[in-house]
Parts: structure tokens; sequence; C-alpha cells
């Protein structure tokens, strides 16, 4: 069997390594390009460089060619922008608005450095305001996506100049930051966490940024000379004007900075000559715990492990990141969820080593960021698969060891991960071993052609093996049209034949209209078992139709949105499972405020009793039923925001009233915030009646950017518990953390109400050492 999967693999590899030709952009025109005039280099797409003491040049098609100087001594990086090199170095200027008003001069001045020294390159910004007092700065805690509604700055690098993938960097007002990898300008990674430095400052007309990233953070082309592709976006949130260096699609609104190939490009960087970055982050954790629900009960159990993690530079491209006695104690607990439906549910990955480069992984278009799956695509590589047991609630199992490495080697992107799991008692799973193979080559201007395969030497019913092969393409026409398109095959010991899957879709995402086109095919025994499949032996259609013009007559309104999707789910026998028909009518203000309606009508065929809930079963046979919505999203910008939804309707021959309160965020101060969060569906069906009740709030405490409290209160009356998730986390110094975490579980079950459950207090720090 390995070798029958080796072979398959290097068909699969030599078969997209013939694949080539010239880069052309995909309206059929070639790339207008220019020589850099530096031996070496790739080709300047855009205007020629600039010539000291000039540092922009732009051209009439809106092009930008940017140059960034090198500093003498290393930048003082405090937020003050008082050093000398500011009065004898030109700033970056003229920002163009993308939102409101598409091509118009920046409301406010943006003064932007760019500079190099041997270890590090620095972004500095000054950021003028006219009203000051305005500014909106309420968020501190890093990788919060708060932050992006906060007054802040931006900014991308294509390290590679490829056009299509990139990293970005974003500091609010008041010292929030986020950074995170972007893939096939696409989908986004929050969870990269390189080692970087910033301090923003306040001036009488606005405020200052410094920013130093180390060399050894970055990943870019081989060679000392160095060109870039680099955007910045400023977000002015009291005006809610949005603008870049160069010209964005409106439609992009703030992620326009993801868009590798509308990227200036950035040349005079001379990085440090190639040289084997190694970083290894040993571990020390200590905890006790209590455990009443396994096989075995403990009570305070002292325990006390060590183990570290390692990168290895193996290029300026390509890296590999080693792990021993893997420890995910500090993740933060999952935010529990109700299901009314048969099918699984989907919970995000929170660990850091799956989390970093995990877009290399992604297969099909499959959770991409701007819609590019859909909930029923299957996805062939979800790491909660490795070290996680499977059931309501996951439970962690021991990873003794595991590799990565991820780069690239010209025009493709490799990724090959093999992790070892050992076997636990609590969950009775067995040793498993975990492996990954990706590559994936770039075509054309915005395209891509690849190759996945996954394994585990066990499978999830304890015998045999199963692996997954897959190819799967993306088209990128202009700047808003996707097709993606992916076929996959597993092989599972006692599951033969109708073991495939294959997808097409069309996905075009303008600022005025949106369509998108589906058709998605998923066999009986097509088992992923290193994937997540939430939907087999299913053929589905779907279409989705979007008008959302912008409001020019009223001067609160910014756009109005009208849309409607239907979706058509036959099984392989041909029998209609699911049909649905939705429609939603919006209005956004200015203030970011957004009204909406929607009303839907559906049908479901259960093939088998359903138990929905506790002593309420459904007998098989069809459903019709239909619901309308209303609901108020409370913008960002306020002390108190979020989204009230109700939801009224026929429900499996009776009905169901739904109140939810999603994204809710109350801000006290830019330190203190609390994000409350409620569902509640009332069900009243022939078979009984019943309530779910989902409550929960997150407070979060932060000291410093570097320094925060979180806690994380949950109830779950499907469950019947009450969870209580509490984390200190602290940057002691670049890379290197402290983590004290407390976990506690309790009951809400008749006499055993209030009883404990499981709890645990974990004390773990890790140090970060670069050779």
């Amino acid at each position: 069997m390995l070798c029958a999967i080796s072979r398959r693999v290097r068909q699969l590899t030599v078969a997209f390594v013939l694949i080539g030709g010239p880069a052309f952009a995909q309206n059929g025109e070639q790339t207008v390009t220019q020589p850099s005039g530096t031996l070496g280099l790739p080709a300047i797409v855009g205007p020629p460089a600039p010539t000291a003491p000039a540092v922009a040049t732009r051209d009439d098609q809106g092009r930008v060619t940017l140059r960034a100087v090198r500093l003498p001594t290393p930048l003082r990086v405090d937020g003050r922008l008082d050093e000398e090199i500011y009065g004898l170095t030109q700033a970056i200027s003229d920002f163009i608005q993308n939102d409101p008003k598409a091509g118009a001069p920046a409301t406010e001045k943006t003064e932007l450095w760019l500079f190099f020294d041997r270890n590090n390159f620095y972004v500095s910004a000054r950021c003028w305001e006219s009203q000051p007092d305005q500014l909106i700065a309420n968020e501190m805690r890093r990788d919060s996506v708060n932050i992006v509604q906060n007054d802040g700055l931006a900014f991308g690098l294509d390290t590679f100049y490829d056009h299509r993938n990139s990293v970005m960097f974003e500091i609010s007002a008041v010292g929030g930051r986020i950074d995170g990898q972007v893939t096939n300008e696409r989908q986004m990674n929050l969870d990269w966490n390189p080692v970087w430095n910033f301090k923003v400052g306040r001036f009488e007309g606005g405020w200052t940024l410094e920013v130093a990233i180390p060399f050894k953070s970055l990943r870019y082309q081989p060679g000392r000379g160095q060109v870039w592709g680099f955007n910045a976006r400023r977000i002015n949130q009291s005006i809610n004007e949005v603008s870049y260096i160069t010209r964005i699609p409106t439609a992009m609104q703030r992620r326009g900075h993801f868009l590798a190939s509308l990227m200036a490009t950035l040349v005079g960087i001379e990085a440090p000559p190639a040289a084997r970055n190694i970083e290894i982050k040993p571990y020390a954790i200590a905890d006790t715990t209590t455990d009443l629900t396994g096989t075995t009960p403990v009570r305070n159990r002292f325990g006390r492990d060590v183990g570290a993690d390692a990168r290895i530079g193996l290029s300026q491209s390509a890296s590999a990141d080693l792990t021993l006695n893997t420890d995910f104690a500090q993740v933060e607990a999952d935010e529990q969820q109700v299901n009314l439906t048969r099918f699984s549910l989907f919970f995000p990955e929170k660990r850091e080593f799956f989390l970093e480069n995990q877009g290399t992984f992604g297969f099909g278009g499959a959770g991409t960021a701007f819609g590019g799956g859909t909930s029923d695509t299957p996805i062939l590589f979800y790491s909660r698969r490795v070290g996680l047991s499977t059931g309501t609630i996951a439970r962690e199992v021991p990873i003794d060891a595991g590799a990565r490495v991820t780069g690239r080697v010209g025009r493709y992107t490799l990724g090959l991960l093999n992790i070892q799991a050992g076997d636990d008692e609590l969950t009775r799973t067995q040793a498993t071993n975990f492996s990954v193979l990706r590559v994936r080559r770039d075509l054309l201007r915005k395209s891509n052609l690849g190759a996945m395969y996954t394994g585990r030497s066990i499978a999830q019913g304890g015998e045999g093996r199963n692996d997954t092969f897959g190819l799967d393409a993306t088209f990128g026409f202009y700047d808003n049209l996707m097709i993606n398109t992916y076929w996959a095959q597993t092989r599972t010991e006692g599951r033969p034949g109708d073991d495939g899957s294959y997808r097409a879709q069309l996905d075009y995402t303008g600022d005025r209209y949106g369509v998108q086109v589906e058709r998605l095919v998923v066999g009986r025994n097509f088992n992923p078992e290193v994937g997540f499949v939430r939907r087999r032996n299913m053929e589905r259609s779907f279409g989705q139709l979007r008008f959302s013009p912008r409001v020019r007559r009223f001067p609160s309104v910014r756009r109005l949105f009208a849309s409607g999707q239907f979706t058509y789910v036959e099984n392989q026998q041909g029998r209609l499972e699911s049909r649905n028909s939705d429609g939603e009518l919006a209005i956004e203000y200015q203030n970011g405020d957004r009204p909406f309606v929607g009303y839907g009508q559906s049908y479901e065929f259960l093939p088998a009793p359903f138990p929905i809930a506790t002593n309420v079963t459904l007998p098989s046979q069809g459903y019709s039923f239909d619901s309308v919505r209303a609901g108020y999203t409370f913008g960002q910008r306020r002390r108190v925001s979020g989204t009230f939804i109700i939801d009224h309707g026929t429900f499996y021959g009776g009905r169901k009233t739904s109140y939810s309160l999603t994204r809710g965020r109350i801000f006290l101060t830019a330190q203190l915030a609390f994000e409350p969060r409620v569902s509640v569906d009332r069900v009243d069906l022939p078979e009984g009646r019943f309530t779910n009740t989902l409550l929960g709030s997150r407070v979060t405490y932060t000291i410093t950017p570097l320094m925060f409290v979180s806690a994380l209160l949950q109830y779950n009356s499907s469950l019947r518990n009450v969870s209580f998730n509490a984390r200190l986390r602290w940057e002691y110094r670049p890379g290197s953390e402290l983590f004290v975490v407390w976990n506690e579980q309790r009951d809400t079950i008749g006499d055993r109400m209030g009883m404990l459950a499981n709890r645990a207090l974990i004390v773990k720090i890790n140090r970060l050492v670069r050779f």
C-alpha cells in the first residue's frame, strides 16, 4: 500500500512540474514589465524605480514604485519620529480613497517612511488628524478582529514578488496589533505570530507609528538585492474612510492590502545573506488536574512536563518546524455551539503549531476568507483530527513529535507534515501517524494548480489505514472573478466504491454585484479521516445573487443590499433531501449600523429518525417549513456593538422562535471589554417541546499590548453544563511567553446541579532562543 501511495504522489508531482508557460495577465494581455536595472532581480511591474532623493514614482495606470532607504544605524523604535533621518528623507504620501469616494485623495494626510538596516525592515508613519479628539482607538489585544474597527495603519509585504501571496501587519492608534499570512490573495491566517517590535505615539496633529521587523522573521527570495510588493492602508474610523497607497477596487474595502497583485513595487532593500536561521523554543509546564468524567476519575493530580519547538531555516524561502512532546495547554477553550441539524459541527483550529502556514495546506478553495468555500465543502486537511479526540467535547491526545516543512521553490509552494500521536487510555485512542503532502504551482497572473495527499496509519474505526488523494485548481480573472475546482478520492478499508468528491465554483465579488454558482458532489464513502466532511452522499447545486448599490442621495446611508440564494441537494440515488431559498434586504449606514430583514423557505427529508433533543425524536419523512427574520447590527464604532436577530417560523411540523446576540462587545475602556453571546431556540413540535439556551461572555482586560487577562464563561442547556476558562498571557520578551490557565466545568443536571466535572490549573513558560 505504501509503495502504491508513493507512486501516486510522484505521478501527481511530476504532472504538475511539467505544467509551465510564460506569465501572462488573465485578461489575455501580457503583463507590462520594466527591467529593474539590477542584475538578478525580477523585472519591475510598474513605473521606473525612484532616483534619490525621491522615494516614490507613479504612472498614468495608477501603479506605484517605492524605494526603501538604508539606515547607517538602527532606528530607535519609540513612536516619536524625532530622529534626524525623518527630516532628511522624503515621505511617501498621496494616499487614495477606496471608500467612500473611490479614487479621490484621502481626506487626512498620511506620511510614510520605509527604511532598512543589516538586521531589520522598518515602517514609520505620521498620521495626521484634523480632529485628534475624534480618534476611535479602543482595542489593544493582539490579533483581535476588532482592531480593524479602530483608527489604524496596516501594510502588506509580498516578499517573493509573486503577486499572489503576502504577509500583513496592522496596528491600531492605541497599540493593538494583528499579523497574518495571506495565501492566493484570499485565504487569511491571523495566527501567524512572528517576532517584531512597534511603538505608537501621539502629537498635536494626530498619531505616529514605528515598526521594526527582523529579516529573520520573514521569508524572501534568494539573494541580497530584493524586489518586494508593498501596500499600506489607513483607516479613519471617525469618518469611516479607507485609503491606500495604490488604487484598490471598492469591493475590497478594508482587505485591499491582501491583494499582492495590486501592491506597489518596493525596491532598494538589501537583505542579509542567506543563513541557516535557527529558533528553539523550549517550554516547561506544571499543572494540577481533577477529572471526574473519565473511566478512572482523578482528583488534584499534579503533573509536570517539558518539551520544545524548533524552526530551522532551510533557505531564505523555506523552513522546517519541529515539535517534541507537544503541549497546547495555553489554548483558549472552544466557543460552544447549538446544533439543530443532523450534520456535524465545525470548530476552528486554535493551536499555534497547526495555525502557522495553514494556508499552504488549503485545498479546493474550501474555507477561504472571502466566501470561497461553503459549509458543505469537504476539507481535506482538518488539523483538529490530530491530537484531539472526536466527540461532544474534544479531549487532548498526546503528540509525541512532529515535523513540518513549508516554503517556495521557484513557482512552486510545498508543504510536508508528519505527526506521531501517542496512545491514550482516557480517550481510548491508539498511537497513530498522520502525514500530509501538498504541492501547488503558480500559473498565469492569479491562478494555480495543485495536488494533495493525506493519510493516517490507523483509521478512526481502529483497523486499516486511510488515505486521500486530490487535485485542485484556482483560476483568477481580473480582480473579482474566481473559479475553484477540485477532484478527490479516498481509500478506507471496508468502504470500497463511491469514494470520490468533486466541485466546481464560480465566484464574482464585485462592489455593486455579486454572483456565486456551485456544483458539489460528495460520495457515500468519501472519507478523508485527516479532514472534515459535514455531509456525504449528496449532489449539491447552489446559486447566489447580490445587488449592493452605493447611495449618494442620503448622506447617512452608505449602501443598500439585496441578496437571494437557492440550494438544491439530492442524494446519489436521486432523492431530494434539502431545498432552501432565501432572500435578504439590508441597509448599511455610514456609522456601521446595519438593519436587515429576511425570509426563507426550506424542505428537509430525514432518511432516518432524528433525535433533535432529549426525549424528542423526529420520524423519517419530508418536512416543509419557512421563517422570517429581522435583525440589527450596531456598528463597532459604538461602545456597545453586536448583532441582534429574531427568527420565527415553522420547523419540522411545528414552530420555532429564535433570539440571538452575536459579535457582542461592550467597551468600558481601551483596556477592558465584555463580549456577550446569547442564543435561545424555543421549539414546539408534535413530538415534544424544548428550549436550547446558550449563554456566554468573554471578559478581556489588556494590561499592555503584550499582556492580557481573559475569561470565557459559557452555559449550554443542551450539554447541561457550565464551563469557565481564564487565561493570563504575558509576552515578557519578543517571542517568549508566560501562560497561567484555569479551566473548570460543572454539571447542571438534576441532583448533580453545580457538581464539579473537571478542573485544571496550568502554568506554562517558554523562551525563544535565536541563532
